[in-house]
């Protein structure tokens, strides 16, 4: 299926750009001025929260997670809606002012970026990123083909390039690339003792047998095998489950970490707390 930056409401599927009916209360993310206020729904789930160009919205399914730029309500609900299907989290945004100042309080996998924004371009939402040292991975999305934008954007620390009109499918491929790049051993499939993950098909083996995780089990797991052998601290774990539609809770990483152990127990891979620190995950082997 092609993407159209000027795809028509008729093709998102019925109800997405509405706001949803079921969240009753309402609260204001702190740090944010009244002009562009990030909102967070307490009870959204899979569904889109939109009311304003500079609000960011959420499809709050646990996964990896990703950020997207575009000012196109319709493209960017759509775009959203087809990866939603692919288990990504994901949070949008449609000006770069917004953009700039929610990537410098939040980690994503990857971001996807349109150029022509209102607020801040696309251009120095890249290039501010770049100059915090954060190496996040970029995907810019844009209806300009000009290799010599092409080549300025590469050289500002962009990972990647997609013109308009593009295959989600190419897109979707080309985030999996991205993130498995970040892997330690930038292989499709990551190991740890007899616990594997496949980055393309997103799922977990323990013994060559599928592992069953809930959605946010998954997360956390992901989380700590894409960096295998090193640690990843609690409110690293938070923002890597939770997304701007859920509340926030230190005490259900503990308790997500603990069904994963029991789900592990007997595998050659272990969970480790190192205390004061955060969670490793390593072959038991290593321990000795």
């Amino acid at each position: 299926m092609s993407v159209n930056p000027e795809a028509p409401k008729a093709c998102i599927a019925p109800g997405v750009v509405q706001k949803p009916q079921n969240v009753h209360k309402m609260r204001k993310a702190p740090g944010k001025n009244a002009h562009s206020s990030c909102w967070k729904p307490r009870a959204l789930r899979a569904r889109p929260f939109f009311t304003a160009q500079s609000t960011p919205w959420t499809f709050a399914v646990s996964a990896m997670k990703l950020l997207l730029i575009e000012d196109n309500p319709t493209l960017s609900h759509w775009l959203a809606k087809m990866l939603e299907q692919e288990a990504f989290a994901l949070d949008a945004v449609q000006d770069g002012d917004s953009a700039d100042r929610l990537l410098q309080t939040n980690h994503y996998d990857v971001i996807l970026l349109d150029l022509n924004l209102p607020k801040l371009s696309g251009k120095n939402v890249l290039r501010r990123l770049r100059q915090r040292g954060d190496a996040t991975p970029v995907l810019i999305l844009t209806a300009s083909g000009s290799i010599d934008e092409k080549v300025e954007l590469l050289g500002a620390g962009a990972d990647d390039y997609l013109v308009k009109p593009f295959e989600v499918r190419e897109l979707i491929a080309r985030i999996k690339v991205a993130i498995r790049r970040q892997s330690p051993s930038k292989a499709s499939e990551v190991v740890c003792g007899d616990l594997a993950f496949d980055i393309d098909t997103r799922q977990f083996t323990l013994k060559g047998a599928p592992l069953n995780v809930t959605p946010r089990e998954r997360t956390v797991l992901e989380t700590l095998i894409l960096r295998l052998g090193k640690t990843v601290t609690k409110p690293a774990l938070v923002d890597a489950i939770f997304t701007l539609a859920d509340e926030p809770s230190e005490d259900a990483v503990e308790i997500y970490i603990s069904r994963l152990r029991k789900k592990l127990d007997g595998s050659s891979a272990a969970i480790v707390t190192l205390r004061g620190l955060g969670y490793l995950l390593r072959k038991k082997e290593d321990d000795q």
